[in-house]
């Protein structure tokens, strides 16, 4: 049974199977406290749903005590509802309970992985590509290991649209390449990456494989069995839950080799001073008292997305998606970043004689929340040529009325610095 089975006062019903945001919008209290605001950066972090407030609320007055430690009937509910937490994060990506990790978000996912895995596995001389597209998280991890160990770090590039280069990708496979670290959608182009036939080049060589789904869970429905990949991170916060929680998936056999990386309360079986004995994992890597309300608000976030759909904000992301560009690329003078042959949440855009952080500025005076600036991914405004770009993404709330009212801030802007006649 699912929280929200459990608590069906904060479930809502959803039988249409096509998404009605303007339906959703009403799930939001954030829109009802503004209700001219236009969220445009769902990609930072998205706005959370009453279910997920309430929900969390609710654990907070009713069921609240620390997990895995009180023999008392409060803590054995409290225990139950976060592990019922991991249950329903395992099912939404097709997982075993057992290998789903808490961690504070996708960044702690990585470095997890880079400072156990990675640790203990990687040698000097192995090599761990990444791509062009990728944000911070998913690069210094990375160089802090080549510093310590002499591991070599290798860019994967993309193509003039955007895209990841598969054919370059390939080339750089060898039998010294231990590690691919790629994302699964793009933070700011919203390009998706064929990561499947990532792992699939990848495990012909030898290779494991960690894909940053912080930007597809949101969007896409992931399995990962399906991918067959090694590791999958992702963060609550992008995904309608709490600040504070994320998920590091890794195949079973990897958790149980992997040590331990932080040392602390709930992670141990047995401690003297001679010796400590750990747990399995997940709880391995654990330490100290978990994020309880976090994992438990993430839990009803992805059962929300669940009672919308998968499939239906796929295609509510998608349509949406295709949408803003027809209207964005039909005004003059303004410029889509290139993502490649499939787009989905989020664009980057430029539009001539405006500062991106001039736009973001002016576009909040008519109540347009976008990004601007590098995105976490000064590596690939490098490779672009670019010092920022203004980005737009969508969540399951946004409408096409958003991206009218986009493309109205865009022209008031341009008329503003008097680079066009509109």
């Amino acid at each position: 049974m699912t929280i929200l089975e459990e608590n069906p006062a904060l479930a809502w019903p959803i039988t249409a199977p096509v998404l009605d945001p303007a339906a959703v919008r009403r799930q939001f209290p954030i829109f009802g406290r503004n209700p001219g605001l236009v969220f445009l950066d769902t990609a930072a972090s998205a706005q959370k749903p009453r279910a997920v407030i309430d929900g969390v609320a609710e654990f907070y007055r009713t069921d609240y005590a620390n997990v895995h430690r009180g023999v008392y009937g409060l803590s054995a509910r409290s225990t139950d509802r976060f592990e019922a937490a991991r249950r329903t994060v395992a099912r939404f990506i097709n997982a075993q309970a057992g290998e789903v990790v808490f961690v504070r978000g996708a960044t702690e996912g990585i470095n997890l992985v880079a400072q156990t895995w990675g640790w203990d596995f990687l040698h000097p001389g192995d090599r761990v590509v990444v791509s062009e597209l990728e944000h911070h998280s998913n690069i210094v991890p990375w160089q802090m290991l080549r510093q310590r160990l002499g591991i070599e770090l290798v860019v994967a590039p993309i193509g003039p649209d955007g895209g990841l280069d598969l054919a370059a990708f390939k080339d750089l496979l060898t039998p010294r390449t231990r590690l691919v670290a790629m994302t699964h959608v793009a933070n700011v182009t919203g390009g998706v990456v064929p990561v499947a036939e990532v792992v699939r080049l990848a495990h012909a060589c030898g290779a494991k494989v960690l894909l940053d789904g912080c930007q597809a869970v949101p969007r896409l429905p992931v399995d990962v069995r399906a991918l067959d990949c090694d590791f999958y991170v992702f963060s609550g916060h992008k995904c309608y839950g709490p600040t504070g929680i994320g998920v590091l998936y890794a195949k079973a056999a990897l958790l149980d080799a992997m040590p331990p990386w932080q040392g602390g309360g709930d992670m141990i079986r047995t401690v003297t001073f001679a010796e400590t004995t750990y747990q399995d994992g997940p709880q391995r890597f654990e330490a100290g008292t978990p994020d309880i309300s976090g994992a438990i608000g993430l839990a009803l976030a992805l059962e929300f997305m669940e009672m919308l759909g998968r499939d239906a904000i796929r295609d509510h992301e998608a349509a949406l998606t295709r949408y803003a560009e027809a209207i964005l690329t039909g005004i003059a003078g303004v410029h889509l970043v290139g993502a490649g042959p499939e787009r989905l949440g989020a664009l980057s855009f430029l539009v001539d004689g405006i500062h991106p952080h001039d736009l973001a500025t002016i576009f909040d005076q008519h109540d347009v929340a976008v990004r601007a600036g590098h995105h976490c991914a000064q590596p690939l405004m490098d490779r672009l040529g670019l010092a920022a770009t203004a980005r737009a993404s969508f969540g399951v709330y946004s409408t096409e009325a958003d991206v009218d009212r986009l493309a109205d801030a865009i022209r008031a802007a341009q008329r503003l610095f008097g680079v066009t006649s509109h």
